[in-house]
């Protein structure tokens, strides 16, 4: 099969239905999780030893890039996954423990997670199928991590961000979790709410906000025993091919922090996504001394450009005053990409409305500055 990883899986399968002697059906699922797993997983999707699980289970686990990030932030001796799946966050971040145990309820995933860690030489495993919560009922505490990643589906297939909403309930089961481990390691919904997280659970010291490529994937909650912090940790974090940026912030150092307004400068300055989940608005802008264009639109100016900054910086070409007339000019494709913050129209809107399709290095910025709704043509100078 991994001659056919540019086929259609469908076309395949009819084109070779009744002329094979093994399960097709199977071999063509395979090829299909594995064209879905490429991106996502490529280490994994190039071993064609290693057997995939249904869709779900896939979309599901993390990605190769998130779940190596986040071995590289725990350590110990014994590990416990509560929430194994496809076994992705367990095997990578089993590499700083000496022991591993992996919890899962689905069978299937049981075997196939059993199956591909002899592929892959992996014998440190303890491997435990049923309830979770049981299983760390039974076992000799501590563990040095206890580690889930709560099912966010409910009874018909809809997305849950509430903690309390997913299962196993970490809300209600956090201290029972406390007495089990040296650290909690959570992997949350990226819709998150963070500041409920804190009112919920405020044991939590440190927050990881995850983004790959600028797009946020990934919200990390973590707690250690005796770790006292002065201030809990925001950490916001872009993985990207061409470098991690970071930044590191508190609610408490945010509430403080002020920022200076002002007319749009030679550069427009967007911080990354995962700064803008985290809520950094103020920080961002302090700790870089830039000025700000309105208190809602969180977007920065600047006559410099800063090396190594969290952010999308766009060099400002021209204001668009006349939009109806000026943009057919400009873009006679129709091709620019189109960002707003805090605008009368999304983003969508403003596409449809000007026929616009997103390409290329050229941005329209629309966004509010002062108390008027502008928009300015930019070029992207980084990210």
């Amino acid at each position: 099969m991994q001659d056919h990883l540019d086929r259609d899986p469908a076309q395949l399968f009819l084109s070779l239905r009744g002329k094979v002697d093994f399960d097709l059906k199977f071999a063509v699922e395979q090829l299909k999780a594995r064209q879905k797993a490429l991106k996502k997983l490529p280490s994994w999707a190039n071993n064609f030893s290693l057997i995939f699980p249904a869709n779900l289970s896939l979309e599901q686990a993390s990605s190769e890039e998130t779940a190596r990030f986040k071995s590289q932030l725990l350590k110990g001796r014994s590990m416990i996954d509560l929430t194994g799946g496809f076994g992705v966050d367990t095997y990578f971040l089993s590499r700083n423990f000496s022991k591993a145990t992996y919890c899962e309820r689905n069978e299937e995933l049981v075997d196939i997670f059993k199956y591909n860690m002899e592929v892959l030489g992996e014998s440190k495993f303890e491997v435990k199928q049923g309830d979770s919560l049981h299983i760390l009922s039974q076992s000799t505490p501590p563990f040095d991590l206890v580690y889930v990643d709560p099912a966010r589906r409910g009874g018909h297939n809809q997305k849950l961000f509430k903690l309390s909403d997913c299962e196993p309930d970490l809300v209600s089961n956090w201290e029972f979790l406390k007495c089990m481990g040296n650290s909690i390691f959570v992997k949350a919904s990226p819709m998150l709410d963070l500041k409920q997280v804190l009112l919920e659970l405020p044991d939590i010291q440190q927050i990881w906000v995850v983004s790959v490529k600028n797009e946020v994937k990934e919200v990390l909650l973590y707690w250690q025993k005796n770790n006292e912090m002065d201030e809990k940790l925001i950490h916001c974090v872009d993985l990207s091919p061409q470098g991690n940026m970071a930044f590191t912030f508190s609610f408490e150092s945010e509430e403080l922090a002020t920022n200076a307004y002002s007319e749009v400068k030679s550069f427009i300055i967007e911080p990354l996504a995962s700064l803008l989940k985290g809520g950094a608005f103020k920080s961002f802008g302090e700790r870089f001394g830039l000025n700000k264009l309105h208190p809602n639109s969180h977007l920065f100016t600047s006559d410099i450009i800063l090396n190594n900054i969290p952010a999308r910086i766009f060099k400002v070409m021209e204001e668009i005053r006349q939009p109806k007339k000026e943009i057919p000019k400009l873009f006679p494709s129709g091709k620019v990409n189109v960002i707003t913050r805090n605008f009368i129209l999304s983003a969508e809107e403003v596409k449809k409305k000007y026929r616009l399709k997103d390409g290329g290095d050229d941005f329209l910025i629309a966004t509010k500055v002062g108390e008027t709704h502008r928009i300015f043509y930019c070029k992207k100078v980084q990210k």
